[in-house]
């Protein structure tokens, strides 16, 4: 594993060329890990995102195990909401459950902009501690506004979105001073890590697939646009990532970041067709591709990286490691993505 800083994810990242593919993995850190698990048998998943020192070791965990290209930190989305002084838990099996769901559009005046430097000061540090041991770059986070808007509005995970939907075509006023102040919050907590050290970030819009080209351009691109026009004069890389996104590419790519993520539906030569030339791409194995038989995983892994080109391409999967993966399939991958040529 290589002990000094690698230049490799972030030159891939700015379509620049590189000895070998970078490649990381959404959720790398923890899940399928028995180091994590070790870890999370003692503490709540909160407890472990808001203590700097535990934070930063599930980071740097398969940064040491794998010899990954970059470490992303470990965090959740909705400390971002916790900053703005929303209760809420993380429910095994569940996921985040807010206490007092937005219902109305009056309720939007309780989500103010944070002071992200002294409501997150742990998840800083947990920043530089990684940067400061990690080797390789360390990517920060945020949660997108639609997606940190669906948990306010839905109250925790949701199948269909319907109540966010119906909130965003019913009062679009309110929604927009909604999203306004999500964007304004993620852009403070994204360009507060890149300060503590992160070298890229990634705003994750999980649900973004949910919304229909023509809603998500005119009720959620013009505040995920201004997320990256707050990180962009600070030079780190911008990332954005959404499932089932396939029909937002070349929305996405008009967002002003530097990486689109693709999720395992669309092929990469595909995706680089919607998106046209300048986006880096990144991913986009399928997650269960992992569980497969060596020989399988390595075949689809090896398509993933032809579609790719070897250039202006950070290997990853197409969302994040399942739970049951076993490590050692991630290690696997980590040496057919670093040793492949697109010459063969």
């Amino acid at each position: 594993m290589r002990t000094e800083l690698s230049p490799r994810f972030l030159a891939a990242c700015r379509g620049e060329p590189t000895d070998a593919v970078p490649v990381w993995f959404m959720r790398q850190a923890g899940r399928s890990l028995p180091e994590y698990r070790a870890l999370r048998a003692r503490h709540p998943i909160l407890e472990l995102c808001r203590t700097p020192e535990l934070a930063a070791e599930v980071t740097l965990q398969p940064v040491r195990r794998f010899g990954v290209d970059a470490a992303v930190l470990f965090s959740d989305i909705v400390v971002l909401l916790q900053a703005m002084g929303v209760r809420l838990d993380i429910v095994e099996g569940r996921g985040p459950v807010i206490a007092e769901p937005l219902r109305s559009a009056t309720d939007v005046s309780r989500f103010g902009v944070p002071d992200v430097r002294s409501e997150l000061a742990d998840v800083l540090e947990a920043v530089r501690i990684v940067a400061a041991e990690a080797g390789v770059p360390v990517i920060g986070f945020a949660g997108a506004p639609f997606t940190l808007a669906s948990y306010l509005i839905e109250g925790g995970p949701s199948k269909t979105h319907a109540r966010t939907k119906a909130f965003m075509y019913s009062e679009p006023g309110a929604w927009h001073a909604l999203l306004s102040s999500l964007a304004a919050a993620a852009a403070e907590l994204l360009v507060a890590e890149v300060e503590a050290g992160a070298g890229a970030v990634q705003v994750f819009d999980s649900w973004a697939g949910f919304l229909a080209p023509a809603d998500y351009e005119a009720y959620v691109l013009p505040h995920v646009r201004r997320i990256f026009d707050a990180v962009a004069p600070s030079g780190a890389v911008g990332i954005v990532f959404g499932v089932g996104t396939g029909e937002l590419l070349g929305l996405l790519a008009a967002s002003g970041a530097d990486v689109i993520g693709v999720d395992w539906r669309v092929p990469l030569d595909a995706a680089r067709a919607r998106v046209g030339p300048r986006p880096a791409l990144q991913g986009n194995l399928d997650p269960a591709a992992c569980l497969a038989p060596p020989e399988v995983m390595d075949r689809l892994a090896a398509d993933v990286l032809r579609r790719g080109g070897g250039r202006a391409h950070v290997f990853n999967l197409g969302h994040g490691v399942l739970p049951e993966t076993n490590p050692d399939a991630l290690a696997r991958l980590v040496e057919l993505v670093h040793s492949w040529s697109p010459d063969g």
